[in-house]
């Protein structure tokens, strides 16, 4: 048997469970045991283990909300200024500034702005893409994408002490534990 190895040396540890229940319960208590840096993986949603482990309310929504007014503001900019500025032409006596022929295209790009807007945020704030991450590393995680569960409490955490992480996850009732390096 391998000696453990230091806490420089790790990106966390890892425990193995069977079912969604586990890990949930292994995420709540983590969570009342004072441990904030710490991640689950599973194959399927586990409702409130989000929560369990204490996330916080993403920016995700004002950064689609700020994309969809930039996207108003392009659009409607746009056709004022070609319409009533740049190049007014008196077509049968209407007016240059006519709002409901420039709502269209200004809900168009109001859509088209939050929505690109929506995708470069979220893959900015999951740091995508990430062909290459020290979890892969762990025993048996390609079943976490089938039947498995896994909870790591990560060495980044002010309370990471190795030993003291191991025995905590097993007492959760982890199947297995193991160490990731990175």
């Amino acid at each position: 048997m391998s000696q453990p190895t230091s806490n420089r040396a790790l990106y966390g540890i890892v425990a193995e469970y069977a079912d969604d229940a586990a890990l949930l319960a292994a995420a709540k208590a983590a969570r009342s045991e004072g441990y904030t840096v710490m991640d689950a993986y599973s194959p399927v949603p586990v409702h409130g283990i989000y929560e369990a482990m204490g996330g916080t309310r993403t920016k995700l929504p004002l950064v689609t909300l700020l994309g969809g007014l930039a996207g108003l503001g392009g659009g409607l900019g746009l056709q004022v200024w070609v319409s009533a500025i740049e190049y007014p032409i008196n077509v049968g006596g209407r007016p240059f500034l006519s709002w409901a022929a420039f709502f269209p295209v200004t809900f168009a790009c109001t859509i088209l702005g939050a929505a690109l807007a929506s995708l470069i945020g979220m893959l900015v704030m999951n740091n995508f893409p990430e062909p290459y991450h020290p979890i892969f590393n762990t025993p048996n995680f390609d079943a976490a994408t089938k039947d498995r569960y896994f909870f790591c409490i990560e060495a980044a955490d002010p309370k990471f002490d190795a030993e003291s992480v191991r025995a905590f996850l097993k007492n959760t009732g982890a199947e297995a534990v193991s160490e990731v390096e990175p």
